[in-house]
Protein backbone atom coordinates (compact mmCIF):
# COMPACT_ATOMS: atom_id res chain seq x y z
CA UNK A 1 0.00 0.00 0.00
CA UNK A 2 1.30 3.55 -0.65
CA UNK A 3 2.65 5.71 2.41
CA UNK A 4 1.13 9.19 2.80
CA UNK A 5 4.39 9.54 5.35
CA UNK A 6 8.19 8.51 4.08
CA UNK A 7 9.89 6.91 6.66
CA UNK A 8 12.76 9.09 7.06
CA UNK A 9 9.91 11.39 8.83
CA UNK A 10 9.86 9.01 12.06
CA UNK A 11 11.90 7.52 14.68
CA UNK A 12 10.55 3.71 14.02
CA UNK A 13 9.03 1.43 11.44
CA UNK A 14 6.54 1.11 14.29
CA UNK A 15 5.60 4.75 14.01
CA UNK A 16 5.71 5.36 10.44
CA UNK A 17 2.59 2.44 10.42
CA UNK A 18 0.76 4.03 13.16
CA UNK A 19 0.74 7.31 11.64
CA UNK A 20 0.54 5.60 8.21
CA UNK A 21 -2.75 4.01 8.85
CA UNK A 22 -4.03 7.14 10.72
CA UNK A 23 -3.49 9.29 7.62
CA UNK A 24 -5.34 6.63 5.29
CA UNK A 25 -8.57 6.19 8.06
CA UNK A 26 -8.81 9.86 8.02
CA UNK A 27 -6.97 11.83 5.14
CA UNK A 28 -9.45 10.84 2.03
CA UNK A 29 -12.50 10.65 3.85
CA UNK A 30 -11.96 14.61 4.97
CA UNK A 31 -10.80 15.43 1.78
CA UNK A 32 -14.20 14.02 0.45
CA UNK A 33 -15.88 16.16 2.99
CA UNK A 34 -13.90 19.35 2.21
CA UNK A 35 -14.36 18.65 -1.71
CA UNK A 36 -18.38 18.71 -1.00
CA UNK A 37 -17.96 22.14 0.97
CA UNK A 38 -15.62 23.51 -1.36
CA UNK A 39 -18.68 22.76 -4.13
CA UNK A 40 -21.51 23.61 -2.50
CA UNK A 41 -19.13 27.48 -1.45
CA UNK A 42 -18.35 28.27 -5.09
CA UNK A 43 -20.78 26.61 -7.13
CA UNK A 44 -22.53 29.82 -7.29
CA UNK A 45 -19.72 31.16 -10.06
CA UNK A 46 -21.22 28.81 -12.05
CA UNK A 47 -24.59 29.29 -11.02
CA UNK A 48 -24.14 32.79 -12.26
CA UNK A 49 -23.87 32.18 -16.17
CA UNK A 50 -27.25 31.32 -16.28
CA UNK A 51 -29.46 32.78 -13.17
CA UNK A 52 -27.98 36.23 -13.39
CA UNK A 53 -30.73 36.57 -16.51
CA UNK A 54 -33.04 34.44 -14.87
CA UNK A 55 -33.87 36.05 -11.20
CA UNK A 56 -31.91 39.54 -12.45
CA UNK A 57 -28.78 39.49 -10.58
CA UNK A 58 -26.55 42.33 -11.34
CA UNK A 59 -22.66 41.70 -11.37
CA UNK A 60 -22.00 43.85 -8.12
CA UNK A 61 -25.06 42.01 -6.00
CA UNK A 62 -23.41 38.64 -7.44
CA UNK A 63 -19.94 39.80 -6.12
CA UNK A 64 -22.15 41.31 -2.96
CA UNK A 65 -23.86 37.60 -2.65
CA UNK A 66 -20.40 35.32 -3.06
CA UNK A 67 -18.87 37.43 -0.48
CA UNK A 68 -22.13 37.96 1.90
CA UNK A 69 -21.41 34.20 2.70
CA UNK A 70 -18.34 35.05 4.64
CA UNK A 71 -19.94 37.21 7.24
CA UNK A 72 -22.31 34.49 8.61
CA UNK A 73 -19.34 32.11 8.22
CA UNK A 74 -16.76 34.25 10.26
CA UNK A 75 -19.47 35.48 12.71
CA UNK A 76 -20.07 31.89 13.99
CA UNK A 77 -15.92 30.44 13.58
CA UNK A 78 -14.86 30.84 16.95
CA UNK A 79 -18.36 29.39 19.08
CA UNK A 80 -18.34 26.49 16.05
CA UNK A 81 -14.51 25.76 17.11
CA UNK A 82 -15.50 25.78 21.20
CA UNK A 83 -18.66 23.67 20.72
CA UNK A 84 -16.48 21.22 18.51
CA UNK A 85 -14.42 20.82 21.70
CA UNK A 86 -17.31 20.58 23.71
CA UNK A 87 -19.39 17.91 21.98
CA UNK A 88 -16.81 16.66 19.60
CA UNK A 89 -16.38 16.48 16.29
CA UNK A 90 -18.24 13.81 15.16
CA UNK A 91 -21.40 14.96 16.07
CA UNK A 92 -20.64 18.98 15.35
CA UNK A 93 -18.74 17.83 11.95
CA UNK A 94 -21.96 16.44 11.06
CA UNK A 95 -24.51 18.61 12.17
CA UNK A 96 -22.64 21.15 10.09
CA UNK A 97 -22.60 18.83 7.02
CA UNK A 98 -26.31 18.42 7.35
CA UNK A 99 -27.59 21.94 7.66
CA UNK A 100 -25.46 23.57 4.97
CA UNK A 101 -26.80 20.88 2.15
CA UNK A 102 -29.99 21.51 3.20
CA UNK A 103 -29.28 25.32 2.78
CA UNK A 104 -27.30 24.72 -0.78
CA UNK A 105 -30.33 22.64 -1.63
CA UNK A 106 -32.98 25.57 -0.79
CA UNK A 107 -30.93 27.33 -3.90
CA UNK A 108 -32.52 26.04 -6.81
CA UNK A 109 -35.78 28.05 -5.43
CA UNK A 110 -34.57 31.38 -5.75
CA UNK A 111 -36.08 33.82 -7.46
CA UNK A 112 -35.05 37.23 -6.70
CA UNK A 113 -31.58 38.76 -5.29
CA UNK A 114 -32.69 39.29 -1.98
CA UNK A 115 -33.26 35.56 -1.55
CA UNK A 116 -30.11 35.13 -3.46
CA UNK A 117 -28.29 37.16 -0.78
CA UNK A 118 -30.46 36.03 2.21
CA UNK A 119 -29.48 32.38 1.30
CA UNK A 120 -25.66 33.05 1.06
CA UNK A 121 -25.65 34.46 4.16
CA UNK A 122 -27.16 31.76 6.03
CA UNK A 123 -25.08 28.81 4.23
CA UNK A 124 -22.17 30.98 5.32
CA UNK A 125 -23.51 30.54 9.32
CA UNK A 126 -24.81 26.69 8.28
CA UNK A 127 -20.74 25.84 7.19
CA UNK A 128 -19.20 27.92 10.26
CA UNK A 129 -16.59 26.09 11.73
CA UNK A 130 -16.20 23.21 9.62
CA UNK A 131 -12.34 24.09 7.76
CA UNK A 132 -10.75 25.72 11.37
CA UNK A 133 -12.95 22.79 12.96
CA UNK A 134 -11.35 20.14 10.49
CA UNK A 135 -7.68 21.47 11.05
CA UNK A 136 -8.37 21.51 14.64
CA UNK A 137 -9.42 18.18 14.24
CA UNK A 138 -6.21 16.74 12.64
CA UNK A 139 -4.45 18.26 15.40
CA UNK A 140 -6.12 16.12 17.02
CA UNK A 141 -4.00 13.12 15.84
CA UNK A 142 -1.09 14.62 14.04
CA UNK A 143 2.22 16.22 15.39
CA UNK A 144 3.86 19.48 14.46
CA UNK A 145 6.31 17.58 12.38
CA UNK A 146 3.81 16.15 9.94
CA UNK A 147 1.41 19.19 9.53
CA UNK A 148 2.35 20.85 6.34
CA UNK A 149 1.82 17.60 4.61
CA UNK A 150 -1.44 16.84 6.17
CA UNK A 151 -2.82 20.58 5.80
CA UNK A 152 -1.30 20.54 2.04
CA UNK A 153 -3.45 16.58 1.90
CA UNK A 154 -6.59 18.79 3.15
CA UNK A 155 -6.65 21.93 1.42
CA UNK A 156 -5.90 20.03 -2.05
CA UNK A 157 -9.68 19.58 -1.55
CA UNK A 158 -9.47 22.72 -2.75
CA UNK A 159 -8.24 22.75 -6.06
CA UNK A 160 -9.54 19.10 -6.44
CA UNK A 161 -13.14 20.39 -5.87
CA UNK A 162 -12.79 22.85 -8.71
CA UNK A 163 -10.97 20.33 -10.88
CA UNK A 164 -13.72 18.06 -10.56
CA UNK A 165 -16.42 20.68 -10.07
CA UNK A 166 -15.47 22.87 -12.67
CA UNK A 167 -16.13 20.20 -15.71
CA UNK A 168 -19.11 18.72 -13.54
CA UNK A 169 -21.15 21.78 -12.66
CA UNK A 170 -20.74 22.57 -16.54
CA UNK A 171 -21.85 19.42 -17.56
CA UNK A 172 -25.04 19.64 -15.15
CA UNK A 173 -26.00 23.04 -16.46
CA UNK A 174 -25.82 22.06 -19.72
CA UNK A 175 -27.58 18.64 -20.13
CA UNK A 176 -29.82 18.72 -17.39
CA UNK A 177 -31.82 22.33 -18.31
CA UNK A 178 -35.23 22.08 -18.58
CA UNK A 179 -35.15 18.97 -16.98
CA UNK A 180 -38.92 18.20 -15.57
CA UNK A 181 -39.13 22.40 -16.11
CA UNK A 182 -35.97 23.19 -14.06
CA UNK A 183 -33.33 24.97 -15.14
CA UNK A 184 -29.46 23.77 -15.39
CA UNK A 185 -28.60 25.87 -12.48
CA UNK A 186 -31.23 24.92 -9.79
CA UNK A 187 -30.24 21.19 -10.63
CA UNK A 188 -26.69 22.42 -10.13
CA UNK A 189 -27.79 23.73 -6.60
CA UNK A 190 -29.94 20.13 -6.34
CA UNK A 191 -27.37 17.77 -7.03
CA UNK A 192 -24.54 19.29 -5.63
CA UNK A 193 -26.09 19.86 -2.27
CA UNK A 194 -27.07 16.50 -1.51
CA UNK A 195 -24.13 14.70 -0.85
CA UNK A 196 -23.36 17.01 2.18
CA UNK A 197 -26.65 15.90 3.72
CA UNK A 198 -25.52 11.87 2.87
CA UNK A 199 -21.70 13.22 4.18
CA UNK A 200 -23.42 14.39 7.05
CA UNK A 201 -25.04 11.08 8.18
CA UNK A 202 -21.59 9.30 7.16
CA UNK A 203 -19.47 11.38 9.17
CA UNK A 204 -21.57 10.32 12.23
CA UNK A 205 -21.05 6.98 11.83
CA UNK A 206 -17.66 6.84 10.59
CA UNK A 207 -15.12 9.51 13.00
CA UNK A 208 -13.69 9.05 15.96
CA UNK A 209 -13.45 11.81 18.18
CA UNK A 210 -9.67 11.09 18.93
CA UNK A 211 -7.44 8.46 19.27
CA UNK A 212 -7.91 7.43 22.68
CA UNK A 213 -11.86 6.90 21.23
CA UNK A 214 -10.33 4.91 17.94
CA UNK A 215 -11.33 1.38 17.99
CA UNK A 216 -9.85 0.69 14.96
CA UNK A 217 -6.14 2.06 16.47
CA UNK A 218 -4.27 -1.08 18.18
CA UNK A 219 -3.14 -0.40 21.73
CA UNK A 220 0.15 0.47 20.65
CA UNK A 221 -0.09 2.48 17.71
CA UNK A 222 -2.36 4.54 20.48
CA UNK A 223 -0.24 4.90 22.61
CA UNK A 224 2.68 5.93 20.11
CA UNK A 225 0.14 8.91 19.14
CA UNK A 226 -1.45 9.71 21.95
CA UNK A 227 2.40 9.36 23.80
CA UNK A 228 3.38 12.00 21.18
CA UNK A 229 0.67 14.45 21.22
CA UNK A 230 1.37 14.93 25.17
CA UNK A 231 5.06 15.42 24.80
CA UNK A 232 4.05 18.00 22.05
CA UNK A 233 2.03 20.09 24.58
CA UNK A 234 3.89 19.58 27.77
CA UNK A 235 6.82 21.18 25.17
CA UNK A 236 4.57 24.28 24.11
CA UNK A 237 3.34 24.60 27.57
CA UNK A 238 6.73 24.33 29.22
CA UNK A 239 8.02 27.44 26.57
CA UNK A 240 4.76 29.55 27.58
CA UNK A 241 2.39 28.67 24.50
CA UNK A 242 -0.83 30.22 25.73
CA UNK A 243 -3.62 27.62 26.54
CA UNK A 244 -6.87 29.83 27.36
CA UNK A 245 -9.14 31.16 24.55
CA UNK A 246 -8.44 34.48 25.85
CA UNK A 247 -4.32 33.96 25.41
CA UNK A 248 -5.27 33.59 21.46
CA UNK A 249 -8.05 36.84 20.98
CA UNK A 250 -5.08 38.57 22.74
CA UNK A 251 -2.00 37.12 21.03
CA UNK A 252 -0.32 39.86 18.49
CA UNK A 253 1.34 36.57 16.81
CA UNK A 254 -2.08 35.38 15.74
CA UNK A 255 -4.07 38.81 14.92
CA UNK A 256 -0.71 39.15 12.69
CA UNK A 257 -1.54 35.48 11.11
CA UNK A 258 -5.20 35.96 10.55
CA UNK A 259 -3.98 39.26 8.51
CA UNK A 260 -1.73 37.60 6.51
CA UNK A 261 -4.77 34.71 5.93
CA UNK A 262 -7.01 37.43 5.16
CA UNK A 263 -4.53 38.28 2.04
CA UNK A 264 -4.10 35.13 1.16
CA UNK A 265 -7.53 33.80 0.91
CA UNK A 266 -8.30 36.94 -0.90
CA UNK A 267 -6.55 36.35 -3.98
CA UNK A 268 -7.47 32.67 -3.76
CA UNK A 269 -11.22 33.57 -3.12
CA UNK A 270 -10.96 36.33 -5.95
CA UNK A 271 -9.92 33.50 -8.77
CA UNK A 272 -12.15 31.13 -7.93
CA UNK A 273 -15.40 32.47 -8.14
CA UNK A 274 -14.65 34.55 -11.24
CA UNK A 275 -12.56 32.22 -12.84
CA UNK A 276 -15.66 30.83 -14.87
CA UNK A 277 -16.45 34.77 -16.16
CA UNK A 278 -12.67 34.93 -17.02
CA UNK A 279 -12.50 32.36 -18.93
CA UNK A 280 -15.95 33.08 -20.68
CA UNK A 281 -14.10 36.42 -20.97
CA UNK A 282 -10.89 34.99 -22.44
CA UNK A 283 -13.67 33.52 -25.74
CA UNK A 284 -14.62 30.18 -24.23
CA UNK A 285 -18.79 30.36 -24.20
CA UNK A 286 -20.05 26.78 -24.10
CA UNK A 287 -20.60 26.50 -20.16
CA UNK A 288 -19.12 22.89 -20.59
CA UNK A 289 -15.84 23.44 -22.61
CA UNK A 290 -15.87 26.33 -19.99
CA UNK A 291 -15.67 23.68 -16.87
CA UNK A 292 -13.48 22.00 -18.35
CA UNK A 293 -10.65 25.25 -19.07
CA UNK A 294 -11.40 26.44 -15.48
CA UNK A 295 -10.09 22.97 -14.06
CA UNK A 296 -6.52 23.45 -14.83
CA UNK A 297 -5.23 25.73 -12.47
CA UNK A 298 -6.84 23.25 -9.71
CA UNK A 299 -4.68 20.59 -11.29
CA UNK A 300 -1.96 23.12 -11.45
CA UNK A 301 -2.36 24.10 -7.44
CA UNK A 302 -2.47 20.17 -6.53
CA UNK A 303 0.77 19.93 -7.95
CA UNK A 304 2.29 22.81 -6.11
CA UNK A 305 0.66 22.78 -2.38
CA UNK A 306 1.68 18.71 -2.07
CA UNK A 307 5.50 19.86 -3.27
CA UNK A 308 5.16 22.82 -1.00
CA UNK A 309 4.09 21.01 1.90
CA UNK A 310 6.95 18.67 1.76
CA UNK A 311 9.21 20.85 1.19
CA UNK A 312 8.39 22.87 4.31
CA UNK A 313 8.59 19.61 6.38
CA UNK A 314 11.29 18.17 5.63
CA UNK A 315 13.52 21.46 5.88
CA UNK A 316 11.27 22.38 8.67
CA UNK A 317 11.19 25.69 7.95
CA UNK A 318 7.87 28.29 7.49
CA UNK A 319 8.39 31.74 6.73
CA UNK A 320 10.09 31.67 3.43
CA UNK A 321 8.10 28.95 1.77
CA UNK A 322 4.82 30.95 2.56
CA UNK A 323 6.61 34.39 1.26
CA UNK A 324 7.90 32.82 -1.60
CA UNK A 325 4.48 30.78 -2.40
CA UNK A 326 2.62 34.06 -2.04
CA UNK A 327 5.05 36.15 -4.39
CA UNK A 328 4.38 33.55 -7.17
CA UNK A 329 0.76 33.85 -6.25
CA UNK A 330 1.05 38.06 -7.02
CA UNK A 331 3.21 37.44 -10.43
CA UNK A 332 0.56 35.09 -11.25
CA UNK A 333 -2.40 37.48 -10.75
CA UNK A 334 -0.78 40.57 -12.34
CA UNK A 335 -0.24 37.95 -15.39
CA UNK A 336 -3.18 36.53 -15.51
CA UNK A 337 -4.88 40.27 -15.73
CA UNK A 338 -2.16 41.43 -18.22
CA UNK A 339 -2.14 39.00 -20.71
CA UNK A 340 -5.75 38.67 -21.47
CA UNK A 341 -4.77 38.97 -25.55
CA UNK A 342 -2.88 35.54 -25.30
CA UNK A 343 -5.78 32.85 -23.58
CA UNK A 344 -3.18 30.61 -22.77
CA UNK A 345 -0.54 32.95 -21.31
CA UNK A 346 -3.44 34.26 -18.98
CA UNK A 347 -4.68 30.68 -17.97
CA UNK A 348 -1.15 29.73 -17.15
CA UNK A 349 -0.36 32.54 -15.12
CA UNK A 350 -4.06 32.14 -13.36
CA UNK A 351 -2.91 28.85 -12.85
CA UNK A 352 0.57 30.02 -10.76
CA UNK A 353 -1.42 32.20 -8.81
CA UNK A 354 -4.08 29.68 -7.67
CA UNK A 355 -0.73 27.04 -6.71
CA UNK A 356 0.97 30.33 -5.39
CA UNK A 357 -1.65 31.02 -3.09
CA UNK A 358 -3.17 27.81 -1.81
CA UNK A 359 0.96 26.14 -1.25
CA UNK A 360 1.17 29.61 1.29
CA UNK A 361 -1.82 28.77 2.73
CA UNK A 362 -1.01 25.35 3.41
CA UNK A 363 2.09 26.15 5.08
CA UNK A 364 0.39 29.42 7.29
CA UNK A 365 -2.06 26.79 9.10
CA UNK A 366 0.92 25.32 10.38
CA UNK A 367 1.76 28.11 12.72
CA UNK A 368 -1.57 28.51 14.91
CA UNK A 369 -0.42 24.93 16.24
CA UNK A 370 2.96 25.21 16.92
CA UNK A 371 2.50 28.87 19.06
CA UNK A 372 -0.66 27.38 21.09
CA UNK A 373 -2.46 24.70 22.68
CA UNK A 374 -5.40 23.13 24.35
CA UNK A 375 -8.58 26.19 23.58
CA UNK A 376 -6.38 28.42 22.73
CA UNK A 377 -5.40 26.69 19.60
CA UNK A 378 -9.23 26.35 18.70
CA UNK A 379 -9.93 29.79 19.20
CA UNK A 380 -6.61 30.70 17.58
CA UNK A 381 -7.33 28.88 14.60
CA UNK A 382 -11.03 29.79 14.35
CA UNK A 383 -9.72 33.20 14.38
CA UNK A 384 -7.35 32.88 12.13
CA UNK A 385 -10.34 31.39 9.88
CA UNK A 386 -13.06 33.94 10.66
CA UNK A 387 -10.66 37.38 9.88
CA UNK A 388 -9.26 35.59 6.80
CA UNK A 389 -12.58 34.61 5.68
CA UNK A 390 -13.23 38.36 4.99
CA UNK A 391 -11.01 38.59 2.52
CA UNK A 392 -13.42 35.61 0.71
CA UNK A 393 -16.31 38.60 1.33
CA UNK A 394 -14.33 41.11 0.21
CA UNK A 395 -12.21 40.06 -3.06
CA UNK A 396 -15.30 38.79 -4.61
CA UNK A 397 -17.48 42.28 -3.74
CA UNK A 398 -14.43 44.44 -5.07
CA UNK A 399 -14.06 42.40 -8.45
CA UNK A 400 -17.54 42.58 -9.05
CA UNK A 401 -17.99 46.59 -8.55
CA UNK A 402 -14.71 46.61 -10.83
CA UNK A 403 -16.14 44.85 -13.75
CA UNK A 404 -19.58 46.24 -13.30
CA UNK A 405 -18.01 50.12 -13.36
CA UNK A 406 -15.21 49.30 -16.05
CA UNK A 407 -16.52 46.13 -17.86
CA UNK A 408 -13.23 44.56 -16.92
CA UNK A 409 -11.95 41.88 -14.08
CA UNK A 410 -8.20 43.08 -14.50
CA UNK A 411 -8.68 45.91 -12.26
CA UNK A 412 -10.18 43.75 -9.41
CA UNK A 413 -6.70 41.05 -10.04
CA UNK A 414 -4.89 43.90 -9.85
CA UNK A 415 -5.70 44.78 -6.37
CA UNK A 416 -5.80 41.04 -5.01
CA UNK A 417 -2.09 40.79 -6.28
CA UNK A 418 -0.44 44.19 -4.33
CA UNK A 419 -2.97 42.81 -0.86
CA UNK A 420 -1.07 39.23 -1.93
CA UNK A 421 2.19 40.90 -1.59
CA UNK A 422 1.48 42.78 1.49
CA UNK A 423 0.42 39.50 3.20
CA UNK A 424 4.22 37.81 2.05
CA UNK A 425 5.54 40.96 3.39
CA UNK A 426 4.26 40.95 6.49
CA UNK A 427 4.94 37.30 7.24
CA UNK A 428 8.47 38.77 8.48
CA UNK A 429 6.91 40.74 10.80
CA UNK A 430 6.27 36.71 12.62
CA UNK A 431 8.93 35.55 15.47
CA UNK A 432 12.31 34.37 13.47
CA UNK A 433 12.45 30.67 13.12
CA UNK A 434 13.66 29.75 16.39
CA UNK A 435 10.40 30.65 18.07
CA UNK A 436 8.30 29.01 15.77
CA UNK A 437 10.81 26.06 15.04
CA UNK A 438 12.30 26.03 18.25
CA UNK A 439 8.65 24.26 19.41
CA UNK A 440 8.81 21.56 16.23
CA UNK A 441 12.89 20.78 17.06
CA UNK A 442 11.92 19.99 21.14
CA UNK A 443 8.84 18.19 20.07
CA UNK A 444 10.59 15.83 17.54
CA UNK A 445 12.93 15.41 20.62
CA UNK A 446 10.16 14.51 23.14
CA UNK A 447 8.84 12.49 20.37
CA UNK A 448 11.96 9.80 20.30
CA UNK A 449 11.90 9.46 24.17
CA UNK A 450 8.14 8.54 23.94
CA UNK A 451 8.70 6.37 21.25
CA UNK A 452 11.79 4.99 23.01
CA UNK A 453 9.95 4.38 25.83
CA UNK A 454 7.30 2.05 24.49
Amino acid sequence: MAQFFTRGSFHSDNEAAAYNRVAWKLIPFLLILYIISFLDRVNVGFAKLQMAADIGLSDAVFGLGAGIFFIGYAACEIPSNILLQRFGARIWISRILVVWGIISICFMFVTTPAQFLTLRFLLGIAEAGFYPGIVLYLTYWFPGKLRSQVCALFFIGIPIAGLIGAPLSGFIMKQMAGTSGYAGWQWLFLLEGLPAVIGGIVTYLYLANGPKDATWLAAPERNIIVGALEAEEATHRAMGHGHRLIDALTSGKVWLLAIINFSLLGGIYGIYFWMPQIVKDLGVKDVFLNGVVTSVPFAVACIIMIAVGRSSDRMRERKWHIIGSAMVGALGLIGGASLTATPALALASLSLAFGGGMAALTVLWVLPSALLTGAANAGGLALMATVGNLGGYVAPYVVGLAKEATGRTDYGLYLMAAVMIVGGLLVQLLPRNSTIDEAEQQDVLKEGSAVGAL
